[in-house]
């Protein structure tokens, strides 16, 4: 047990120090975005410029994660803080969510009063931020995107970088036809990206806090694999559930017949649930089944105390 914490230490680690570096990548480019969006007038500019401020706030939130989540178990924490990670990934799917509800108002009402913009500056932006962030992702593609945590900073680089495209293309349209309007729609289309990303890590991380069973883990099929197993005769209370990412666990209720050995037949099922369904985290409580039932007669009135 020690060994594995070692390791899960171990990845934690290079994940930080992934996220460290693309942290320093964001706020580098993010001053200098901010800068020539306003004098630009560029709302595509300043909307990917948003959209990097929540980039970092979830990356620095991430990192936290990452902190906590590798603390040993303690106290009345019998998990740890492994579920800090799926918070990490909640709160990034609702800054998304949120920071596109605002970008599609304000985008609208451009829609309708377009603003000058300098499309030559917006466009070496643009381009530039398309670089600095394939180096991010490029950076954070080694790290562990099971976990929740870091495929929400994932998304929001990845939609960072569509985002990105998108507003090179537009400058391109304003600058070869003076459409001016393409700034605006090409941030109704980022807004749209961030809901799809956001929604998507909203849906993930819900499904863990309400104990869902994890994406391709069937309770059903479990439970007639583990009612298939040589003497077993009924399983109920069957849970499957997510602890994090990464971490299922199961708990059931196994009745075997009278001549199975209730030890084999645990040791066998537990064997049965790592090698076909990758479940290492099990609780079994496995009895007898009862063969006979005990009747209980009520006393005879010639027994009864005087």
């Amino acid at each position: 047990m020690a060994h594995a914490h070692g390791e899960h230490s171990h990845g934690a680690g290079a994940d930080s120090r992934r996220l460290i570096v693309v942290l320093a990548l964001l706020l580098a480019f993010m001053a200098v975005e901010v800068a020539v969006g306003v004098l630009a007038h560029s709302l595509a500019l300043l909307s990917d410029a948003g959209h990097m401020v929540t980039d970092a706030g979830a990356i620095g939130f991430s990192l936290l994660a990452l902190r906590l989540a590798a603390r040993p178990a303690a106290g009345a924490m019998t998990f740890g803080f492994r579920r800090v990670e799926i918070l990490s990934a909640q709160a990034n799917g609702m800054t998304l969510v949120i920071l596109a509800a605002f970008i599609a108002y304000e985008a609208i009402r451009r829609l309708f009063d377009p603003p000058h913009v300098h499309a030559l500056a917006m466009l070496i932006v643009a381009l530039a931020g398309v670089l600095v962030n394939v180096a991010a992702i490029w950076t954070l593609s080694g790290a562990n995107r099971r976990s929740l945590n870091i495929e929400g900073s994932f998304q929001h680089l990845l939609t960072d970088t569509y985002g990105f495209i998108g507003t090179a293309i537009a400058a391109g349209v304003i600058l070869a036809s003076g459409f001016e309007r393409a700034d605006p729609l090409v941030s109704l289309l980022i807004a749209g990206l961030m809901i799809r990303s956001g929604a998507s890590l909203l849906k993930a991380s819900g499904r863990v806090f309400l104990e869902a069973a994890p994406e391709g883990l069937d309770p059903r099929t479990i439970g007639a694999a583990l009612v298939g197993e040589t003497g077993v005769v009924e399983v109920h209370d069957l849970h499957v559930w997510e602890v994090s990412s990464g971490f299922p666990a199961l708990s059931a209720h196994v009745l075997v017949s009278p001549d199975r050995d209730c030890h084999d037949a645990r040791r066998a099922m537990a064997a049965m649930l790592h090698e076909r369904f990758g479940l290492d985290h099990t609780t079994l409580q496995v009895d007898h089944s009862a063969s006979q039932l005990l009747e209980i007669a009520p006393p005879s009135a010639a027994s009864e105390p005087r």
